[in-house]
């Protein structure tokens, strides 16, 4: 997979855990989520504290079971933290009833899974379209041009899933994450079940929207060349965020990597 040019676009500045910067989208404050009781307890995250800038791509990375995606789940409301806060525009996520943090999701969040996720009964065209339909909120055409004209899917819409392209697929489940202009997209690994082309499409198209569109991304990946898009790369470890990097490489992240496999290993 190739790295993209870093040179030629501007990194955001790194945001402090408070959220103090004006441009702070979501945030964790002092999370802990601990699975099981007693002995057979497992604390996947551990007083994590992290800030996300708006029109940033943030990847998270880590060893296998190093709490990267609980860290996803809990910000993106789908799993419920055992201490601390979560903040998506400024909203605590953390007591919302299901109906209101449903709503929030609905409102200002996007998603981008592995498995795309996709209806098999419905065409690419209303699969973009199903979370404002089911919010009853009208399409914005001219939106939804753009999306779709970037992606290239114009000459895919009426076709159902199992007529796509893996790649083709994972492109209309951006398209669906972006439709509604969400204060934030998570993407758990967007490009694990692609092959290197498709991926780098994925990745150039969610490079592009932060670029071109302003949009806020928070990605979990395995793939240093996938981390290399990113404006910032978050490296947790037993559930703790180890370090941070800006302007990532696939080299730089490869060798970060590997201090991890070395640590584990001595």
């Amino acid at each position: 997979m190739n790295t993209p040019a870093a040179a030629n676009r501007m990194v955001a500045p790194a945001l402090t855990a408070t959220g103090s910067d004006g441009d702070t989208v979501a945030e964790a404050v002092d999370v802990t989520r601990v699975f099981g009781d007693g002995d057979a307890a497992v604390r996947a995250l551990d007083h994590v504290s992290v800030a996300f800038g708006r029109g940033q791509l943030t990847a998270i990375m880590g060893p296998s079971g190093s709490g990267k995606s609980t860290l996803m789940h809990c910000m993106a409301g789908l799993d419920v933290v055992t201490s601390g806060r979560i903040l998506i525009e400024g909203n605590d996520i953390s007591d919302l009833d299901d109906r209101r943090l449903t709503s929030l999701r609905r409102d200002h969040l996007g998603f981008v899974f592995q498995a795309y996720n996709l209806i098999p009964t419905l065409t690419a065209q209303a699969n973009i379209t199903l979370p404002l339909d089911i919010a009853g909120t009208r399409v914005d055409q001219a939106w939804f041009d753009q999306i779709v004209d970037t992606l290239h899917l114009r000459d895919r819409l009426t076709h159902r899933p199992h007529e796509l392209s893996g790649g083709q697929q994972q492109r209309v489940a951006c398209a669906r994450a972006l439709v509604g202009r969400p204060s934030l997209v998570f993407a758990d690994e967007p490009t694990g079940n692609l092959d290197s082309k498709a991926s780098a499409d994925i990745l150039a198209f969610l490079r592009r929207s932060v670029d071109d569109f302003g949009q806020s991304i928070v990605m979990v990946t395995h793939d240093p060349g996938a981390a290399s898009y990113a404006d910032r790369v978050l490296f947790l470890d037993d559930g703790r965020i180890v370090d941070e990097m800006h302007e990532p490489t696939t080299a730089r992240v490869l060798q970060r990597m590997g201090t991890f496999e070395l640590a584990r290993h001595s």
